[in-house]
């Protein structure tokens, strides 16, 4: 269709005399769509940095090129983003760059701390890049180096992509910016720009098919339009104006050469006939390139449904696949967590289980121990009484055996000295011998020898074992002097 309309326009180009035209000129003058509202996906890691999103042209026209993280070419150096600029009779590209400074990128408010002026989004300090969390999407233990510092942006031309012409940023450079965009720069790396490659070929990325609400408004790493990483824009922050082809040429003058012959004009009939016939041309080439044009739209129109429904249908499939997957893990985390609570909290009774039953065996024991301790001091309490008892109960038996013994003998004592101490009968008369004139007394009756009387005791009842006293030595009886009988 492309190469229809340029062969049209160059039928008409020739059929119209060279002269006729005194300048002809290609340029893009309506301004690119207002920056799509979308939220920053989370850095994929350490070390990348954001680029923001713009829009880019191509053959279609407008299509949008996604925010996404990159790998900066050196280390300390930062991104200067592009930005579109009126140059007067046009809209022009300033490409991006990466530098020790950020330069002057049209007062354009990307956000994510680039807010029209300088980045805010961090800085380089011995070798390794500082995030402010307040504007970067970050997460995870891998980032070491983060701080938090509120950023106010420049809310008077919010969402605005260009900068002069018709509502466009007014800002102009600083000298700081001046100074930094004649510093060393490096030019987008091989990633970028196969990004941004691979959004000019992704059809629902044009603005024409959007509508200045992409569906990809921001992608986790270059190049990766599909996965978990994606972020569509929320809303179109203004109406998208359709942009013309890039072959809409502009005509800025045309004159036309008359020739003359004396007072008449010469060549008037000719001249006529081509204007008739360039009328005639242009009519039919208008309302070719109409017809065209309306068929061209309606296919685009249905083409673009399509690629849309589709576009929605795959998102929807992959909202739900990924939906289905955070549930899943989200399910098999509650399990893992649920079987982690149940596994301490088993191992917690039983832990309490055993030091239960070890203070209770340890209470038993001591129980145990005391009621031993105690039975076994009873006991020998009740022994030691008991052998007391009996002690005293033999010592007072042996004292009364030893008393009854002393009284039995000395009552038998006292029957022998008793019967000791009676006197010999005297002898018969008849028995007596003759004595002389005088008679002489008898002499003295001897007592029962002394030694005898100590020596053999008296008949007792066998005692104990028991050492027995000696007994009393008898008293000797009183001598009598026995008399004769007359």
């Amino acid at each position: 269709m492309r190469t229809i309309r340029l062969l049209l326009l160059t039928f008409l180009i020739l059929a119209v005399p060279a002269a006729s035209f005194a300048q002809f000129g290609v340029a893009i003058t309506i301004a690119p769509p207002a920056l799509p509202i979308y939220t920053q996906p989370m850095a994929p890691a350490d070390g990348y940095m954001w680029t923001p999103g713009y829009w880019s042209y191509g053959d279609e026209g407008y299509f949008w090129v996604p925010g996404t993280w990159v790998m900066a070419p050196e280390t300390g150096y930062l991104w200067t983003p592009g930005y579109w600029g009126w140059g007067g009779d046009a809209f022009s590209w300033n490409e991006g760059y990466w530098g020790t400074n950020v330069g002057f990128y049209g007062g354009v408010n990307y956000g994510f701390g680039y807010g029209g002026l300088g980045y805010q989004g961090g800085y380089w300090n011995n070798g390794g890049f500082y995030y402010n969390r307040s504007v970067n999407n970050i997460s995870g233990s891998s980032f070491h180096n983060v701080y938090n510092k509120t950023v106010i942006n420049n809310t008077t031309y919010n969402h605005v992509s260009y900068n002069g012409g018709n509502g466009g940023v007014t800002a102009r450079p600083t000298a700081a910016e001046e100074t930094a965009s004649h510093e060393r720069h490096i030019a987008a790396t091989g990633a970028q720009s196969e990004h941004q490659q691979a959004a000019g070929k992704n059809h629902a990325l044009l603005a024409s098919v959007n509508h200045g609400r992409p569906a990809i408004a921001a992608t986790a790493k270059p190049g990766e339009f599909t996965g978990h990483g994606i972020v569509a824009a929320r809303q179109a922050e203004a109406p998208y104006k359709a942009t013309p082809s890039k072959s809409a040429a502009s005509k800025k003058t045309a004159t036309r050469s008359n020739g003359t012959n004396g007072s008449k004009p010469v060549g008037n009939k000719a001249a006529a006939t081509r204007t008739s016939e360039n009328k005639a041309t242009e009519k039919k080439a208008s309302a070719t390139s109409t017809n065209e044009n309306k068929a061209a739209e309606s296919k685009a129109s249905t083409t673009h449904t399509n690629e849309n429904k589709a576009a929605e249908s795959k998102a929807a499939t992959t909202r739900t696949n990924e939906n289905k997957a955070a549930e899943s893990k989200a399910s098999a985390t509650r399990t893992n967590e649920n079987k982690a609570a149940e596994t301490k909290a088993s191992t917690t009774r039983t832990n309490e289980n055993k030091a239960a039953e070890s203070k209770a065996a340890a209470t038993r024991t001591n129980e145990n121990k005391a009621a031993e301790n105690k039975a076994s001091t009873t006991r020998t309490n009740e022994n030691k009484a008991a052998e007391n008892k009996a002690s005293t109960t033999r010592t007072n038996q042996n004292k009364a055996a030893e008393n009854k013994a002393a009284a039995t003998r000395t009552n038998e004592n006292k029957v022998a000295e008793n019967k000791a101490a009676k006197p010999k009968e005297a002898r018969p008369a008849s028995e007596s011998k003759p004595t002389t004139a005088h008679a002489q007394p008898a002499p003295r009756q001897q007592t029962a020898p002394r030694a005898e009387a100590r020596t053999k005791p008296a008949s007792h009842p066998t005692t104990t074992a028991h050492a027995q006293p000696a007994p009393r030595p008898a008293k000797e009886a009183p001598k009598t002097e026995e008399r004769p009988q007359k």
